[in-house]
C-alpha cells in the first residue's frame, strides 16, 4: 500500500518532474501518463524496435510538431498512419490551417469555401488545390522512374522533396519507413486514382508493403517490439495485427478517447489484444484515456 501524495507545483518545475509527481499522486489518469513515459523511456534505453501509429486528424493541429519530434528524436523505427496524414502534412507545408470552434456555422463555412475539422478551419484552396498542384508533378516524376510502386516507396520519395519540419521529410531523413494500409481513403489516394485514370500502366503494389511488414516481424522474433498507439482505426489495428505473428508486442502504450463497450477496435483495451496474441501477457503496457493533443505533448515533453 503506497500513500497518495499531493502534487505540489513550484515555479520553474520541469514537465519531467511533474511526471514524477503524477506517478505518486494516486490520480485517476495522471499515473497512467507517468507510466507511459516510463515505458517509452525503457523502450528507448533498451533500443526496442518501435512502431508509432496515429490517425490523420491530429496532423491538422499543432500536435503534428510533437509527432515530428518523436520521429526526429529516434524514438520510433516505423510509422503506420492513415491517408489523411499525407494530405495535412503536405498541405500545411505550404498553406496555413486556422484555429476555429466546434460550434461554427457549417452552412456558412460551406458558402465561404472552408472546411471544418473539429475546431480547425481549412480554406478549400489550402487543401485540395495544394494536393493537386504538388502531387501531380511528383507522380509524373515517379512514373518516369518505374510503373509499379509500393506506397512506402512513394512516401519516402515524397518525403525527400517535402519541407523540413514535416512528418514525411523527417521520416525520410531519419530512415523511418511510413506505411498507409488504407491509402485510398483521402486526397492522397484520390490523386493516385486520378493519375491512374491518365496512365493505366501506373500501378500500386499493395501487398509489397504487407510483405515488408512481415519481414519486420519475422526478423524481430528474437528481439523486443514496442508500439506507441495514438487513437484507433486501421493504423492501430495494422500494428497489433502484424505483431501477433511474432508472438505479440513486448511494450504497448495506448492513448485513446474511445470506449470498449461497443466492441470497436478503437476502444479495445490492451487486455483484449492479449487474447488474440497481439500483446504478450507479460508485456509492459498502459492505456491512457485522454485526448491526444493534450496527452501526447505532455509525454513527449517529459521524454
Amino acid at each position: 500500500m503506497r500513500p497518495v501524495e499531493d502534487i505540489k507545483i513550484r515555479k520553474g518545475m520541469k514537465v519531467s518532474e511533474l511526471m514524477e509527481k503524477f506517478a505518486k499522486s494516486g490520480g485517476f489518469t495522471a499515473p497512467k501518463i507517468a507510466a507511459a513515459v516510463d515505458i517509452i523511456r525503457e523502450m528507448r534505453r533498451n533500443r526496442v524496435e518501435t512502431f508509432l501509429s496515429f490517425p490523420a486528424d491530429i496532423v491538422s493541429t499543432g500536435t503534428r510538431g510533437v509527432l515530428v519530434e518523436l520521429i526526429d528524436s529516434g524514438f520510433v523505427n516505423h510509422v503506420i498512419t492513415t491517408a489523411g496524414t499525407v494530405d495535412h502534412d503536405l498541405a500545411r507545408s505550404y498553406k496555413n490551417y486556422y484555429r476555429g470552434e466546434f460550434t461554427l456555422d457549417d452552412g456558412m463555412l460551406l458558402k465561404e469555401k472552408k472546411y471544418r475539422l473539429g475546431n480547425v478551419v481549412i480554406p478549400q484552396d489550402h487543401y485540395g488545390k495544394v494536393m493537386e498542384e504538388k502531387m501531380m508533378p511528383f507522380l509524373e516524376r515517379e512514373y518516369g522512374k518505374k510503373k509499379k510502386w509500393a506506397i512506402s516507396d512513394i512516401l519516402r520519395d515524397l518525403g525527400k522533396e517535402m519541407k523540413e519540419g514535416s512528418i514525411l521529410n523527417t521520416a525520410y531523413r531519419r530512415g523511418v519507413d511510413v506505411f498507409i494500409p488504407g491509402y485510398t481513403d483521402g486526397s492522397f489516394g484520390a490523386q493516385l486514382w486520378s493519375f491512374w485514370e491518365m496512365y493505366r500502366d501506373f500501378a500500386i503494389d499493395s501487398l509489397e508493403d504487407e510483405h515488408r511488414l512481415s519481414e519486420i516481424m519475422f526478423n524481430s522474433a528474437k528481439g523486443k517490439m514496442g508500439a506507441i498507439i495514438v487513437g484507433g482505426g486501421i493504423s492501430k489495428h495494422h500494428v497489433i495485427w502484424w505483431n501477433q505473428f511474432r508472438g505479440g508486442l513486448d511494450y504497448a502504450v495506448y492513448i485513446t478517447t474511445a470506449q470498449e463497450f461497443d466492441g470497436s477496435l478503437s476502444g479495445a483495451q490492451p487486455r483484449e489484444a492479449v487474447s488474440w496474441g497481439k500483446i504478450k501477457p507479460r508485456a509492459k503496457q498502459v492505456l491512457v484515456e485522454g485526448e491526444a493533443t493534450v496527452i501526447l505533448p505532455l509525454i513527449v515533453s517529459s521524454l
